[in-house]
């Protein structure tokens, strides 16, 4: 009873340092922002990778800088550069790991204030990365920072990484690491990914994803007679009605028990990513395109499946729309080629760092965390595949919806409570604590 009173005296007094870092965990946010980390092409990695290093390294770290070389997009231009930073507790013990993307997507069209400034106001910090996901890094850094400048011992060790790529499938950055070791026991044992997918959730996973190409083949002809062809895009047209009448039905009596959020993604979806067939569009200065019959026409699916279905599965149902298709229309030719895959993975609701989390939540929250799943996927893939590491999850403050969009911004407070919840959860991941 005594140790257990001492640990909530020590929390309660971290929590309160931590609310006293609200204009810190502010400013940090601001000057990552500030760094336009825009993938891709990848700019700015290198002078983002090089202030979480200096600033963790003052603080005691070893630090290390790891760059993909020979990995898709690394250039002498654009370097993969990844940023590692250790540091060890008293004695033996297990490694908890905060890891964080660095990169961010373009800004787009809509902004009202500067998407690079690191605008703080209101409460909030705005730009590009704010909540997708630099205020999750912050609210790590402060977390783990606090535990050391209230001198709280633990054994085992930290780990704070600023990876790269994510945002095209993270390939230079937590899959290169995690291939050679950065991600598996007995280096780490627990890994929290601060993905802004709300303060009081814990995301145990994500659906699978399958992307092929389709392309259908015709025949081509002169336009004014197009009986002397094979039109591709009718074919792509009865492949399109086909999907629509019979595939979609199916799919949406999938559900799966994964808490995917929002609930619409509980069921396997498809999407249409492009469809082009013919010749390229023609603007006022080039004229009229030739009078052609198209003999291509491209389609690229995106096929998010669930824990329930198999890969293989997923594709057959593909193909076998399209033999169905050559059988019912003798002029009809298509060819699938696959553009990438991952599949679902999902951490089960009892393993240590969910359970860590949840307690934490309800600490500080005052109500029980909920359990979810992305949608889509995020690095926790190459944990789970690469790493054969299971106890990883994504936690950090933001709103979802927020991600990728115009006017993106954090709440300061969320990611305070979210710092509090981090640290809660790394001294109990450390010290082992069991429910």
């Amino acid at each position: 009873m005594a140790a257990a009173t001492q640990s909530h005296d020590i929390k309660d007094d971290l929590f309160a340092r931590l609310e006293d870092r609200y204009d810190e965990v502010a400013e940090l946010t601001a000057s990552l922002i500030r760094l336009p980390t825009v993938n891709p092409p990848g700019d700015a990695y290198e002078p983002c990778a090089r202030l979480l290093g200096d600033r963790l390294a003052a603080r005691g770290f070893t630090v290390e800088y790891l760059r993909a070389e020979g990995a898709v997009g690394d250039s002498d231009r654009y370097p993969r550069l990844n940023v590692v930073a250790r540091i060890d507790g008293s004695g033996p013990g297990p490694c908890v790991h905060f890891n964080s993307h660095i990169d961010v997507v373009a800004p787009g069209e809509g902004w009202t204030v500067d998407p690079f400034a690191g605008e703080i106001r209101d409460g909030r910090v705005y730009g590009r990365g704010a909540c997708d996901m630099k205020g999750g890094l912050a609210a790590s850094i402060i977390a783990v920072e606090s535990i050391l400048d209230h001198g709280i011992d633990f054994p085992g060790a930290i780990e704070i990484s600023g990876t790269v790529d994510e945002e095209t499938g993270g390939y230079a950055g937590v899959a290169w690491l995690a291939e050679r070791g950065h991600f598996s026991p007995p280096r780490v044992d627990h890994v929290i990914i601060p993905e802004p997918l709300y303060k009081d959730a814990v995301c145990l996973g994500h659906r699978g994803v399958w992307w092929s190409e389709v392309e259908v083949r015709g025949r081509i002809a002169h336009g004014s007679m197009p009986f002397l062809g094979v039109s591709a895009i009718r074919g792509m047209g009865a492949l399109l009605a086909k999907i629509e009448d019979e595939l979609y039905p199916r799919l949406a009596q999938r559900r799966t028990r994964m808490p995917v959020i929002p609930d619409p993604a509980r069921q396997s979806t498809l999407n249409f990513n492009s469809l082009h067939g013919g010749l390229p569009e023609q603007n006022d200065v080039d004229g009229f395109p030739s009078a052609l019959v198209a003999d291509r026409c491209r389609l690229v699916l995106d096929r998010r499946y669930l824990l329930e279905e198999a890969e293989d599965d997923v594709k057959q149902e593909v193909v076998d729309l399209l033999e169905a298709l050559k059988a019912e229309r003798p002029d009809f030719d298509y060819q699938l080629r696959d553009l990438w895959s991952v599949p679902p993975t999902m951490t089960e609701p009892d393993a240590p760092v969910v359970r860590a989390l949840d307690r934490a939540i309800e600490a500080v929250l005052g109500a029980p965390a909920r359990h979810v799943a992305s949608p889509g996927t995020y690095d926790q893939k190459h944990v789970a595949r690469i790493g054969h590491l299971k106890d990883c999850v994504a936690y950090g403050p933001g709103i979802l919806e927020l991600a990728h969009q115009p006017d993106e911004y954090i709440e300061i407070d969320d990611m305070v409570a979210s710092a509090k919840i981090m640290a809660a959860a790394a001294l109990d991941l450390l010290n082992e604590v069991s429910p």
